[in-house]
């Protein structure tokens, strides 16, 4: 997409979760909005989560109430807004000896459930274990819910929703500096100059270089800090996850991954130096598997991990020496030249809070835009998420039988109702075009790059879908070709790769 030939009302920089959130929030609010990225949508720390929406049990233990109260009510909406995306986790907390006693477990999760007000999901009870995946000496836990989510599409469903009602979206486009002028900002960027009447510094762990590169000042300092998992091949049966209390207080969790794997995460190591650089260590692979073998009848091994991601998380610096404690509340600081002109940086953050985030901000930039619309994301369904899965699988079937029940599974999961126009005018199996394993077919790549803004082999076999856990080499390499001659085809879409993938084990 071009740039704007006109000033707009708010530049967003940052196309990860809580940017997306903000460019869709603004943009349904009738502001004029350009949202850039400097490399593929959620290319950064939003894909690289432990994929939960949650209100984050172990913060109770530092008094982040408030934290955790916001949370568990947007993971409610977002359960009822996001079905295809957001689905109920059930989570068994085992106790062994050592541990913290369980009569504090017993509390803390009877206050998880109270901060949760009503909710979806059952209350958290007491369990007896015996037998397999855990150690024999490990007889009881907890049972509590939240829930799960695959974050690189949420924020593609956001982004999808802020392009739909308006938004520029310019992904692989860097923000290089700005000035204010005549009461606006004349912005620089890669692919031109652009003018606005705000901006949104959304950038994450890039959040102070944006505002070096627009001379302003910031006035709170972000704490870069690594969080990286490893995944396994499938380490036991059953949908549920695990949340393990490692001997160093911290928790590490096992979740199932896309029925075939197991997701352990996640670490917290200081960063310093340059985000793009950070990738997973051998202390932290270690760290990993000796967090799950403590409790695994089967120790976990270097030799079975298939694939591990690094993100950093730009937390929000409190001071707190153990990175582990330090906060992932999110706050916000405005700067503006004469009640013009101003931009509004957001530090810290959780991939759960990210609705909110985007509410609260578009209020404090309320004053400078008086006649844009009032809230109103809480009571709107993301792209896709109209129809629960269940009753959306079920039309599928009947509309295409010709399909694998598996492939219209994660069709419907990763695209919702809008899967519908995916398959528009399919009839038959090869309506759908090449297969390149996986359940990835041609039409789906077409669509990723019409409708999702990807161009490179990354952005669709690892944020877009995770088919590169299911494809080798010579399947990767089809994709990467197709979608070369994808690109090449499609004027101003450039299929030069933002930086190299480092993710696959």
């Amino acid at each position: 997409m071009s740039l704007p030939a006109d000033i707009v009302d708010l530049l967003v920089v940052g196309g990860g979760i809580n940017g997306a959130a903000v460019a869709r929030d603004a943009a349904g609010r009738g502001l004029s909005v350009a949202l850039v990225e400097q490399g593929d949508l959620a290319g950064a720390t939003s894909s690289a989560t432990s994929k939960l929406v949650h209100g984050g049990l172990r913060y109770l233990e530092h008094g982040r109430l408030r934290l955790v109260r916001e949370s568990l009510r947007e993971r409610e909406l977002l359960l009822r807004n996001a079905p295809h995306l957001v689905r109920p986790l059930e989570f068994v907390l085992p106790h062994a000896p050592g541990m913290r006693p369980r009569w504090m477990l017993r509390l803390g999760l009877l206050l998880y459930d109270a901060l949760a007000g009503r909710s979806s999901l059952p209350r958290a009870r007491a369990l007896r274990l015996s037998g397999p995946p855990l150690q024999p000496a490990v007889r009881h836990a907890f049972r509590y819910h939240d829930a799960w989510t695959d974050d690189a599409r949420l924020v593609i469903a956001n982004v999808r929703d802020a392009a739909d009602r308006g938004a520029a979206v310019l992904p692989r486009t860097r923000f290089l500096s700005a000035e204010r002028r005549d009461g606006a900002w004349q912005a620089q960027l890669s692919c031109g100059a652009l003018r606005c009447r705000a901006i949104a510094n959304v950038a994450g762990p890039w959040v102070a270089e944006v505002l070096s590169r627009a001379h302003a000042a910031g006035g709170r300092r972000v704490r870069l800090v690594k969080g990286s998992h490893i995944v396994v091949p499938r380490l036991y049966e059953g949908a549920h996850a695990y949340l393990l209390q490692n001997d160093d207080r911290r928790v590490v969790f096992l979740i199932p991954f896309h029925e075939q794997w197991t997701l352990i995460g996640t670490t917290d190591v200081p960063v310093d130096g340059d985000p793009h650089a950070a990738e997973i260590s051998a202390a932290e692979i270690d760290y990993l598997c000796r967090a799950a073998s403590r409790f695994l009848a089967q120790p976990v091994t270097q030799g079975s991990i298939v694939w591990s991601f690094t993100g950093v998380r730009p937390l929000l610096d409190d001071g707190k020496a153990d990175v582990s404690a330090v906060t992932r509340d999110y706050r916000f600081a405005l700067e503006d030249a004469g009640g013009k002109a101003p931009v509004l940086s957001v530090f810290g953050g959780k991939l759960t809070t990210h609705r909110r985030l985007a509410e609260r901000a578009l209020a404090r930039l309320r004053r400078y835009f008086p006649a844009m619309g009032p809230d109103w994301t809480a009571g709107v369904p993301l792209p896709g998420g109209d129809l629960a899965t269940d009753a959306l699988l079920f039309e599928l079937r009947g509309s295409h039988p010709y399909l694998a029940p598996e492939h219209l599974r994660a069709l419907a999961q990763r695209h919702g109702t809008r899967a519908r126009a995916l398959l528009e005018g399919c009839g038959a199996l090869e309506d759908l075009g090449r297969h390149y394993g996986g359940g990835l077919y041609e039409r789906e790549l077409r669509w990723f790059v019409a409708r999702e803004w990807a161009q490179t082999a990354d952005d669709v076999l690892w944020r877009r879908t995770k088919c590169g856990l299911l494809l080798d080499d010579g399947g990767r390499a089809l994709v990467a070709s197709a979608l070369s001659a994808l690109t090449e085809a499609a004027p101003g879409v450039s299929a030069a790769p933002w930086r190299t993938e480092r993710r696959k084990w």
